[in-house]
């Protein structure tokens, strides 16, 4: 089943320096039919205006991964952790037994992120931070940016969750599958370009939920970024 959830329908939340889309209730917007899928809790879509960002805030017990789309996030925290992630790379935090971080947009240009949730599969863990590099295009599949799934090889940074993060840039007519395991879902969008999800259409920005499918059959009608998660039901 592929269900898509149009960019125009997503709740949202907007002041003097953020602009904020929830593809799931967070915050103020609340859906009951949108409270995320499997494991995967939030997905927001935030613009952040130069000069400004999160102040110091603290979270427990979530894996939270931001993919940045455009510009840069600065990320410091309690464990005295800083870092500069840019346009194309990941970081990922665990929140565990508890964190306290803020993330600021120190470019001229205005930063455009992901920001992921996933449920943690085990509570109590120490708290953590690390972003990574990866390929901005030339990929034939999706690249696992960050895997707690069984069997995870290592290359991406890791999870404590179930869970894995995904992302590839897709040439106009270019095709990617990615296998959907049972007793899992599958969430993607688009952040750039309009593709095909098992031969329905889905544009820029659009969330789409995959379940039911032993494979995904992704194909950029125009060039496109594509993210995904793969998580348990």
């Amino acid at each position: 089943m592929i269900q898509v959830q149009a960019f125009e329908r997503l709740g949202g939340f907007r002041n003097e320096w953020l602009n904020a889309k929830h593809h799931f209730s967070f915050g103020h917007y609340h859906d009951p039919e949108r409270m995320g899928v499997g494991g995967l809790r939030v997905w927001n879509d935030d613009e952040i205006a130069p000069g400004t960002g999160f102040d110091p805030h603290p979270h427990r017990e979530m894996e939270i991964i931001t993919y940045v789309r455009q510009g840069a996030i600065t990320h410091q925290d309690s464990l005295g952790n800083k870092g500069r992630t840019e346009a194309g790379d990941v970081q990922v935090m665990h929140a565990g037994t508890g964190i306290v971080h803020a993330e600021y947009n120190y470019e001229k240009e205005p930063t455009r992120i992901f920001q992921i949730w996933i449920v943690p599969g085990q509570r109590g863990v120490a708290p953590g931070w690390g972003s990574r590099a990866f390929p901005k295009s030339g990929a034939s599949t999706l690249t696992a940016l960050a895997d707690g799934r069984p069997g995870a090889d290592g290359s991406a940074l890791p999870l404590y969750a179930d869970a894995a993060v995904l992302a590839g840039t897709l040439q106009k007519g270019q095709t990617v599958r990615q296998t959907l395991r049972p007793g899992r879902v599958a969430y993607l969008v688009p952040a750039t370009g309009a593709i095909t999800v098992n031969g329905v259409a889905v544009n820029t920005r659009d969330g789409v939920t995959v379940t039911d499918e032993a494979e995904i059959e992704i194909t950029a009608t125009e060039e496109a970024e594509i993210v995904l998660v793969d998580v348990v039901r």
